[in-house]
């Protein structure tokens, strides 16, 4: 018999193996992600482009600035590490532009945590890289207590 070799590749992420294994789990099934974002931001858009692309099936809502603002601190996010959306994936909150590697690395891993910030609107993170200027961030990690540590790095 002929296989082709999507056809085995298909197969074998749908086998149990595939589910124990954190890249292949992921490829197997596309996680669902959760944006809420104001209507008028042309970032936060971006942001949804470049989570569809890296493979994450995502529902956009867009909200009133106030009740935005309700939504991030109902989901652990205060002021000081906003941005202009927030994500929920996995009862983890996704805040501002977070890559989407930091995202699928933030599910494998499964910490102890809020989830992940990327404070304000650094040029060059997802949906803010227009040309090619670039500031360096770092995604943080919400910790439940509210504190932070250094996720990643981003030169």
């Amino acid at each position: 018999m002929h296989f082709k070799r999507r056809q085995i590749v298909l197969g074998l992420l749908a086998t149990p193996l595939a589910a124990s294994i954190p890249g292949l789990a992921f490829a197997a099934a596309k996680p669902a992600i959760h944006v809420a974002k104001t209507a008028t931001c042309g970032c936060c858009h971006l942001w949804v482009e470049h989570l569809e692309n890296e493979g994450f099936e995502v529902t956009a809502e867009n909200m009133a600035i106030g009740q935005l603002s309700q939504f991030k601190t109902s989901h652990g996010i205060t002021p000081d590490l906003a941005s202009c959306h927030t994500g929920r994936i996995a009862d983890y909150t996704v805040e501002g532009h977070v890559p989407a590697r930091e995202i699928k690395r933030l599910i494998a891993e499964k910490p102890d945590a809020i989830g992940l910030t990327v404070p304000g609107m650094p040029l060059g993170s997802p949906g803010m890289d227009y040309g090619p200027k670039r500031e360096p961030y770092e995604v943080l990690l919400i910790q439940k207590d509210g504190s932070t540590k250094v996720f990643a790095k981003y030169d």
